[in-house]
């Protein structure tokens, strides 16, 4: 509820109050709100939340817990200070957003029963031309009960049973159906009893957004009148009349006249048992009349929803201002009474880098000009609107609008809509006339309707309720019909002619399954009621999969969860319409009707793609679940689209204001087909798969921005104090820090570069990271304005089975409302191969100071900094939402979930523990690990209580991390504060020491390996990471250590000068050098040394890649090496090359052993170019010669599957034996063996002793090509 008060009312008043606040706001001077590409500096205050947008300006939100709600009649704000601030202090405010008096919004706000009072104001007014801003004031009012919607339990719908046919009208007015119309909807029209038809539908007005507005959640019958229906058959000369509400009318929620969801309306015809619904009598008032009335309202608009100016927001636009600048707009409002003003609105809008106007007249007279400022980002469209009453002489009535460009021809206006409201005489048109008259709603008593030109009317209906239609009988209609009715409200009339009847329009399928989501939604396999956890919306050609995600959940995370398509939600709530409030409803009858308050509806999955077109008049639209998009389309940091809409349920909530609070933790499948829908699923199953177990569970990746400016030196500062928060409070997570500005910037022909950061970023997302969080710019290509990741690399990362949720609470990385423009975000999650497993994602560009503060508050809901009780990801977000340091900016609606909302992060269970090191028990050992020193760690795995897993046999990691490493930032960018340069100091993990894999059998185990001479020389506590899988169940914990030493060197270690042992190999181990292999071929590197190899990062004795002798471009393997199980000495390498150009190449490794002793290997490899013909090499059987087994080897360049055939001949050309075999190619090895003989002929008889040749073909189908070689071979 909102209220303007007029600043001299506020006096004080002697009433006692119940409950009162003091706010004094304390300005702290101006700040500076930045998005990626725009700044704006402002006023600020420091102790309220305080929420800016540019097309909203400062609001002050304050908000406390209160079991009570508030009554608002007893609200009074009194002791108001003002003090001046200058027109120069108010700096890049927007002028517009000052209101003229005090401007607040007091509600109550409820998130899952817990109660608040949320009171938001703008704290500067402008008082007659004089800026204030509020210094304090006191605010009082009196407790009342919280309003809570209605509850309809049990409810079953009509759809439940019988037949049920749907039909559709385009426009509002009386329909006709006659015997034909019945027959092609599929009814069989000699079989029914037209007594029994009933008529269902609420109508095509938008469902109201607002929870406190009561709307049927089932389609309601409608009276109908049935012509000849009193003999019981429908014959060929009846037919049915009824009243039928079209898809347009004006709507004040969105501004428009158009239906924002459908042209056309829904309508269901049931033949039942039971008598239908009849039109009845209007029963008229015996008193006499006290209003005479013979005028009515009329009412015409001109609107055309073709433009969508910004791709943002639900404002469409039609004529489009442009070569074209001066149009005119013809309305005819027959009757027009002219002695009294009509009411015209006008809304546009424009684009344009200079200020430009356009000039209205109306018939011929000029009466506004409507201005358009510069636009600039975030703000891509200007609007301006006309709206007054004026004077016209005659009821033809001419509108022109002309755009002045002010000689800027890229410059383009276009026209939302114009309407004109006017009064005109009561007078039938000889067709169909709606009437009715606003006038009327503030009269007493009873009015007296007079139409004239009447003899022509066959019927008057009063339409005021559209589901109980009455006929109005008037005996003898000469000119002029009289009839009366009750004043007081405003009714609505029509009045038709046989003529005048409109035909209703069949589409589609149009009969309808019987459905009963009301009753069915609760109720179990054995019909029992059970609350649910889960609902899961999708569209019905994405049931299957839907479905499969329904079942993960009930396996995995023992959820009761429901499926139910949208195609049944709009049946029943909307009445066939597509409709978002319909969704909404549905999802809080659900989570209104549960049996147990703390057992509602905990999560909502909206399974498919969105789009800001609901209409599909975009080419290859993505409108599978529709989403809320905001009235304002105009502005990229105002203007949004959110889900958080379907997770409101309380009585005062949807209209998206600041105050409304989650309910439900709501995420988003972003399938915009049914094979995308099959490939996330897909990747959400593999992450509860044995496969996904890894020790990349521990890790952890915070990405920030460098520092261009001196301000977003906070963007770094924030990232640094989140690694350092989760580090603190939950150790066992291993976080490293990509700090850009700590690394080299480079120059390059597209601008400053950080190509040691984009690898890092590739690296440690494909070797594995839980959560990678970035904070700092970006946009829909990518983070960061160096491009430091990109939707390149986001489509070409490859980290199957290690899938991590991607934080980027940053500008539009995700903004995928757009189908013609496919984002960063869009491919990291939509990457089959790997990615992310969920997104936490900003669709809009949001201010770093919002960003600041998100961040933080995430961590702590998403990590539980203070708890071992962990949320899913969408239930942290949404708490992170609610959070009362979030929840006062309405830009918290700009961060989406994309994800399934029931999945929780993948931490493993504590908890792993050292028992001794080197045979001394953990508590009494106090030696350093020292250089080329032996260590033995032996541990066992323990439950949340401390107590040794007797039965738990698995396999354990262990990463042993030198001591913490000083760093600081470079400063690439010169920026400086107060003429010093902006450098960070932070603190990294140290380097690894070891990493190796070890049994664990009967709870214990047993970790040895060599400490690498590159150990710090410095003595402190250094980290043992540990993570363990198990083998007999889907089980795995974690573990640390802080509290060992190291540092130093064992002096007396044994001598060591033999470097390691080498192999490399291509994709798999059979690989020969100057083999084929695809253009993204994993190295494959197996290492042995005496000692173990060393990854510690000593100066030079890294290992080391190097492609084609580019050194400058070498590839740093030391993260990627892992030793294997209870074999510190073997470890192996597998590091995927990306993009290697066709042809010849060669690659060296170089590797150290902790002795510090090198060795070199190297490979060479022919990358195929797929353009190119299929090529096959290598071919040979082997053993050859061989008695009764040999397999056939050749490598081949086709990254499709194959068709292989075997020939074998004599030495004269007889063909003895066909062996025919089909290569699945998805390995990504270029070498067959797959294909063997046995040394017997067709007839299955053993072939004679001698030498034999066979040809090898290889054929691809889906690129049809073929190649053939011939070998010889010899049987024994």
């Amino acid at each position: 509820m909102r209220f303007f008060l007029v600043l001299l009312l506020f006096l004080s008043y002697s009433i006692a109050f119940s409950q009162s606040k003091e706010i004094k706001i304390n300005w702290d001077g101006n700040r500076v709100f930045s998005t990626s590409s725009s700044e704006f500096e402002i006023p600020f205050f420091d102790n309220y939340n305080y929420n800016f947008t540019p097309s909203n300006g400062i609001s002050l939100v304050a908000q406390w817990t209160d079991n009570s709600g508030i009554d608002y009649n007893s609200i009074v704000i009194e002791k108001l200070e003002l003090i001046d601030i200058s027109e120069d202090q108010l700096m890049d405010l927007d002028r517009k957003t000052i209101p003229d008096e005090l401007n607040y919004n007091i509600k109550t706000s409820i998130a899952r029963e817990k109660t608040y009072l949320f009171l938001e104001l703008n704290p500067i007014i402008n008082q007659n031309g004089s800026f204030k801003k509020i210094n304090s004031f006191r605010f009082s009012y009196k407790n009342a009960p919280v309003k809570k919607s209605k509850i309809n339990r049990n409810q079953s719908s009509v759809l439940s049973s019988g037949d049920w046919y749907k039909f559709y009208v385009d426009k509002t007015g009386i329909f006709r159906i006659d015997r034909s119309f019945l027959s092609q909807l599929g009814i069989s029209v000699n079989d029914i009893n037209p007594r029994n038809i009933k008529i269902f539908g609420n109508g095509g007005n938008m469902l109201p957004l607002s929870n406190s507005i009561e709307y049927p959640i089932d389609p309601i019958e409608n009276a109908i009148k049935v012509y000849g229906e009193d003999d019981g058959v429908f014959n060929n000369n009846d037919y049915i009349l009824f009243y039928a509400e079209g898809p347009n009318g004006y709507n004040s929620e969105s501004n428009t006249n158009l239906n924002l969801y459908s042209d056309k309306t829904a309508y269901y015809i049931n033949i039942g048992s039971s008598p239908g619904k009849r039109i009845l009598e209007n029963i008229q008032p015996d008193n006499p009349s006290n209003t005479v009335i013979n005028t009515y309202t009329s009412y015409k608009y001109h609107e055309i929803d073709e433009y969508n100016i910004a791709k943002i927001g639900r404002r469409w636009f039609g004529n489009r201002f442009d070569f074209n600048s001066s149009q005119t707009f013809e309305f005819n409002f027959p009757n027009l009474i002219t002695e009294e003003p009509i009411n015209i609105k006008i809304y546009t809008a424009a684009v344009s880098e200079i200020s430009t106007s356009m000039s209205i007249s109306v018939n011929n007279q000029e009466i506004s000009n409507l201005n358009y400022s510069p636009i600039g980002d975030p703000v891509l469209v200007s609007g301006d609107f006309y709206s007054d009453n004026i004077m016209v002489s005659n009821s033809n009535i001419s509108v022109n609008l002309n755009y002045n460009n002010n000689g800027n021809p890229s410059s383009v206006a276009y026209l939302d809509y114009i309407s004109i409201e006017g009064t005109s005489d009561l007078i039938f048109n000889n067709d169909q006339l709606i009437f009715y008259n606003k006038d009327l709603v503030d009269l007493n008593g009873v009015g007296e309707y007079n139409i004239s030109n009447a003899n022509l009317i066959s019927n008057i209906w009063e339409i005021t309720d559209l589901n109980n239609v009455s006929e109005i009988i008037i005996e003898d209609i000469e000119n002029v019909a009289v009839f009366k009715s009750i004043l007081g409200e405003e009714k609505r009339f029509i009045a038709f002619n046989q003529d005048s009847y409109f035909e209703p329009i069949i589409e589609g399928e149009t009969t309808i399954e019987n459905q009963d989501l009301k009753s069915q939604i609760f109720l179990d396999e054995q019909n029992q009621f059970q609350d649910i956890d889960y609902l899961i919306i999708c569209r019905s050609d994405m049931l299957y999969e839907a479905e499969r995600l329904a079942q993960i959940n009930r396996d995995n995370n023992n959820l009761n969860v429901k499926v139910v398509t949208l195609e049944k939600i709009y049946n029943e709530f909307s009445s066939g319409n597509q409709d978002i409030a319909a969704i909404r409803n549905f999802v809080k009858y659900t989570y209104n009707n549960s049996n147990d308050p703390n057992n509602r509806l905990k999560y909502l999955c909206l399974f498919g793609d969105a789009s800001y077109d609901y209409k599909d008049r975009i080419s290859q639209n993505t409108n599978v679940v529709p989403s809320w998009h905001s009235i304002n389309s105009y502005s990229l940091s105002s203007a949004y689209v959110s889900d958080d809409f379907f997770g409101m349920m309380d009585y005062e909530e949807g209209m998206m204001d600041n105050s409304d609070k989650l309910d439900i933790a709501v995420g988003r499948i972003l399938a915009d087909t049914p094979q995308r829908a099959t490939d996330l699923v897909d990747k959400i199953e593999s992450y509860y798969n044995s496969n996904s177990y890894g020790d990349w569970r521990n890790k952890l990746i915070v990405i920030s921005d460098d520092v261009d400016e001196p301000w977003e030196s906070i963007i770094q500062g924030t990232s640094n104090s989140l690694a350092d928060l989760i580090t603190d409070n939950k150790p066992f997570f291993n976080v490293k820090k990509i700090l850009s500005d700590a690394y080299v910037q480079e120059s390059s022909a597209g601008g400053e570069r950080y190509p040691e950061v984009n690898n890092a970023i590739i690296d440690g997302i494909e070797l594995g990271a839980l959560v990678v969080n970035y904070f700092g710019h970006g946009g829909e290509d990518g983070i960061a304005r160096e491009r430091i990741f990109d939707k390149i690399d986001a489509t070409e990362l490859s980290n199957e089975n290690r899938l991590n949720c991607f934080v980027s609470v940053t500008c539009e990385f995700t903004k995928f409302d757009n189908p013609g423009r496919n984002t960063a975000g869009e491919f990291l999650y939509w990457n089959k191969n790997g990615g992310a497993i969920a997104l936490i994602t900003t669709t809009r560009q949001i201010f770093v100071s919002v960003g600041v503060n998100f961040n933080l508050t995430l961590e702590d809901y998403l990590f539980s900094l203070n708890s071992d009780t962990y949320h899913t990801m969408a239930e942290a977000l949404r708490l992170t939402k609610n959070d009362p340091s979030i929840s006062g900016t309405d830009q918290r609606r700009l961060v989406f979930f994309i994800g399934d909302p029931a999945m929780k992060l993948a931490i493993p269970k504590p908890n792993i523990q050292i028992t001794e090191i080197n045979d001394i028990p953990i508590n009494e050992f106090s030696d350093a690990l020292q250089g080329l020193s032996s260590v033995k760690i032996e541990g066992q795995i323990e439950d949340e209580f401390g107590n040794k897993i007797d039965e738990y046999s698995g396999e354990l990691v262990t990463t042993v991390f030198d001591k913490n490493i000083e760093r600081s930032t470079l400063g690439n960018d010169g920026t400086s504060q107060n003429d010093s340069p902006i450098i960070l100091d932070f603190t990294t993990l140290g380097e690894v020491l070891f990493r190796g894999k070890s049994s664990i059998e009967n709870g214990d185990f047993t970790v040895n390996f060599i400490v690498p001479r590159d150990v710090v020389m410095d003595v402190d506590y250094g980290k043992i990471s540990f993570y363990s899988k198990s083998t007999s169940s889907l089980m795995d914990q974690n573990g640390y250590n802080l509290d060992v030493l190291i540092g130093g060197i064992n002096e007396n270690a044994a001598e060591d000068n033999i470097g390691p042992e080498i192999e490399l190999f291509m994709n798999d181990e059979a690989f020969i050098s100057g083999g084929i292999t695809n253009e993204n071929p994993n190295l494959l590197v197996k290492l042995f040394d005496q000692n173990g190899i060393n990854t510690s990062s000593g100066i030079g004795h890294d290992i080391v890649a190097v492609l084609d002798g580019d050194v400058a471009n070498s590839f740093r393997l030391n993260d990627y090496y892992q030793a294997n199980i209870d074999d510190y000495q073997n470890g192996t390498i597998t590091y995927p090359l990306r993009d290697i150009s066709p042809g010849l190449h060669t690659l060296s490794l170089k590797a150290w052993d902790v002795y510090n002793n090198s060795s070199i290997s190297e490979i060479q490899f022919v990358v195929h170019d797929q353009d190119q013909e299929l090529v096959i090499s290598n071919v040979l059987n082997y053993p050859n010669p061989f008695v009764n087994y040999t397999e056939f080897w050749f490598n081949h360049n086709s990254s499709y599957d194959l068709n292989v055939s075997i020939q074998i001949f004599t030495i004269s050309g007889k063909l003895v034996k066909t062996i025919n075999g089909y290569i699945n190619t998805s390995s990504s090895s270029s070498l067959s063996r797959d294909l063997s003989w046995d040394g017997r002929d067709d007839f299955g008889d053993k072939v004679a002793k001698g030498v034999y040749m066979y040809r090898l073909t290889v054929r691809s189908d889906q690129i049809d090509k073929q190649v053939s070689k011939i070998e010889k071979l010899v049987i024994l």
